[in-house]
Parts: C-alpha cells; sequence; structure tokens
C-alpha cells in the first residue's frame, strides 16, 4: 500500500485565508478569525468528536469529519499550531498544547521548530519537537508511521512549505463562505495547484465547498 502525504479537513475563507496574524492564547487563530466560522461544517456533523449531545448531520461532511484519522500513523504540524510562543522554549514544562490529557492525534506528531525541547508524551499521543527541512522531517514522520499515511496538519504556513517542496500527495480544503480580508492565506486562487493536481469542488448543503486535490 502506498505510504500518502495528505492534507485533511483544512479550512480557509473563500479568499484562501486559513489564520490571521496576533495568535495568543485567546485567539489560537488570531484576533481576526473566528474559528467557530471556519469549522461549523465539522462541528454540525454526527461524527464530531466532541459533540455531546445526539443527532448531527450527515452526508458528505459527516464523512470527511469520520474519515479523518484513518489510516494517520504520523502529524507533522507548525510550532505555532502547538501553541502561540515565540522563541525559546521558557515553559516548557507547563505548555503542553491546547488539547489537554488527551490530545486529538492519537499518533506521534512532529513540531517544527528552531527551538530544542524534550520529547512529550500525553495519553497516546507523543509530540517530538524537530528542526530540519520539509524532506528530513518527512522522512522523521514517515518511519514513525509505520506505512501509514502522513499528515501535514497545520497551519498555514506549514502547509505551504510542504507544498512549495512538492510533498504532499493529497488535500481537502474546505472553503467556508464568506472572506477574511487579510491574513495568512493558503492561495490566492485553487487554480494556483492545478500544476500538479487534479481537483473536483463539491458543494455542500452546510455552505462550505470541498475542494479535493490529488496528483496528476
Amino acid at each position: 500500500m502506498t505510504q500518502l502525504v495528505k492534507v485533511q479537513n483544512f479550512n480557509v475563507s473563500s479568499d484562501g485565508v486559513g489564520a490571521s496574524e496576533n495568535q495568543s492564547l485567546e485567539h489560537p487563530f488570531g484576533d481576526a478569525v473566528d474559528p467557530g466560522r471556519l469549522f461549523a461544517w465539522a462541528g454540525a456533523t454526527a461524527s464530531w468528536p466532541n459533540r455531546t449531545e445526539p443527532g448531527g448531520t450527515r452526508g458528505l461532511d459527516d464523512y470527511l469529519t469520520r474519515d479523518f484519522a484513518h489510516n494517520i500513523g504520523a502529524e507533522i504540524m507548525g510550532r505555532n499550531k502547538f501553541g502561540p510562543q515565540r522563541g525559546p522554549w521558557a515553559d516548557h514544562e507547563e505548555w503542553q498544547g491546547w488539547w489537554g490529557d488527551e490530545p486529538p492525534f492519537h499518533t506521534p506528531v512532529f513540531v517544527m521548530t528552531h527551538h530544542q525541547r524534550p520529547s512529550l508524551t500525553l495519553s497516546d499521543t507523543t509530540f517530538h519537537f524537530v528542526d530540519g527541512t520539509p524532506a528530513e522531517i518527512l522522512a522523521e514522520a514517515k518511519k514513525a508511521a509505520q506505512g501509514k499515511d502522513v499528515r501535514i496538519g497545520g497551519g498555514v504556513s506549514t502547509v505551504r512549505q510542504f507544498l512549495d517542496a512538492d510533498l504532499v500527495d493529497t488535500l481537502h480544503i474546505a472553503v467556508s463562505p464568506f472572506e477574511l480580508g487579510t491574513g495568512l492565506r493558503l492561495w490566492d486562487s485553487p487554480d494556483d495547484l492545478l500544476d500538479r493536481f487534479h481537483l473536483e469542488v463539491v458543494p455542500s448543503p452546510s455552505g462550505v465547498a470541498h475542494h479535493l486535490f490529488w496528483r496528476k
């Protein structure tokens, strides 16, 4: 079975913005982005892992939410997805990510950073803090994934790095029907990727348009 490098359920506005400036504890996606708007389609599904009440939508949105963890053996994320800090890890024993004692990954996670920090294990997720090129870090993640797929988890800058290095096999980008105007932009247009990828756009009753890319 082919080991794929995947971007899954990655959320952007209709003008391609996935995060804004001034990330903080209060604003994990920056001060101009309400994550509730970007993630509303997934949060409304029957398979949303944080659902506390019965019900929820079915259909494609639910399938993509349920499929998020399928055959994933490792994740790569940027430091800014792990937390809002910059520079040396002055509080590395205190800050353990946004997710509490039960992170949702259930795999090894490789956090890209120029500042060393010991690995951290919470439940069945181990975070490794690594420095290197996208290709070098991907090689580590593929080994840790033991034949399963590797997910590039974000944020925007990290996904762009792996796209620019031509290391991504498939992408699912959920495009919400509103503009943010400014911020970290995944693309100027999804057509930017058509030199390397096929693209099918599937609209959903939730209002998002699921952009599915796979290599030519």
